[in-house]
């Protein structure tokens, strides 16, 4: 199904059609990457123009959404005071889950959401060993380096990828990270076949991390595991990944409302 069809209002839904239709764009939006035309959401949403036109214009009256010169609408300022806001309570659900990680794997378990071109971290539990991997709450990445920003891209197109890494550029943390769109698409392709994104002193030499994606978390997130090198081996990497999909069904289903925290 069509995002477009998937979003669209439903006429029976007993909400108010024109907010219900004003969020619908929102997140088209967002998932045009922030910058869209007229026409284009149209395609998306299947709303006619006259009826975009006008709620893009009340979303643009309360800085919601901006207008360029070039006639063009991006995401407006107002939404990033929303958006920090929604992120704290998702980073207090997350922590019973993540909590589960950090015991039965015995290594650091994060949770990062995809914010504009960067990666996130949100949330943490550390590890119970003395040489552990510590990622201050806050912290933003550029997502080529890392596990969980290979996670959360290989949820986006490839075009949308590339636009990404141009605009941020491809820096070498270490000498293992990737630096090449070509080779960071190849990366994301495996992926996606596998399930589970690694990062193998691509961030930080000696440290390893393994990431999967939030299925439908509404906001782009992923958790995931992180150590040395020396204790996140390929072995143990079998063993995490599995737990990490199941830890990660479980929380988008608490995300989405249809089971109680920590479940």
């Amino acid at each position: 199904m069509p995002p477009s069809e998937a979003r669209r209002p439903a006429a029976s839904s007993g909400g108010v059609q024109s907010l219900e239709r004003a969020f619908s764009l929102l997140e088209h939006m967002a998932d045009a990457g922030g910058e869209t035309g007229l026409s284009e959401l149209a395609a998306r949403s299947g709303l006619p123009l006259p009826t975009i036109h006008r709620l893009m214009r009340t979303l643009v009256s309360c800085g919601y959404v901006r207008q360029q010169p070039n006639r063009r609408y991006t995401l407006g300022p107002r939404l990033i005071r929303l958006g920090e806001s929604a992120a704290r309570p998702l980073s207090i659900w997350a922590r019973p889950y993540l909590a589960r990680l950090a015991e039965e794997t015995g290594e650091t378990a994060t949770m990062a959401l995809l914010d504009g071109d960067e990666a996130v971290y949100v949330a943490q539990v550390p590890s119970r060993h003395a040489m552990r991997m510590i990622t201050e709450i806050g912290r933003r990445v550029p997502p080529h380096a890392t596990a969980v920003g290979k996670a959360l891209l290989a949820g986006l197109p490839d075009r949308e990828v590339r636009a990404l890494l141009r605009r941020t550029g491809m820096r070498p943390a270490t000498e293992r990270t990737i630096t090449t769109p070509d080779a960071f698409l190849a990366a994301l392709a495996a992926v996606r076949r596998d399930g589970f994104a690694v990062d193998d002193s691509e961030q930080e030499i000696g440290a390893r991390s393994i990431a999967v994606r939030v299925p439908g978390s509404p906001t782009p997130a992923a958790i995931s595991v992180s150590g040395p090198s020396g204790r996140v081996t390929d072995a143990a990497t079998e063993k995490t990944v599995p737990l990490l999909q199941e830890v990660a069904k479980e929380l988008a289903a608490t995300l989405a409302g249809t089971a109680p925290a920590g479940a």
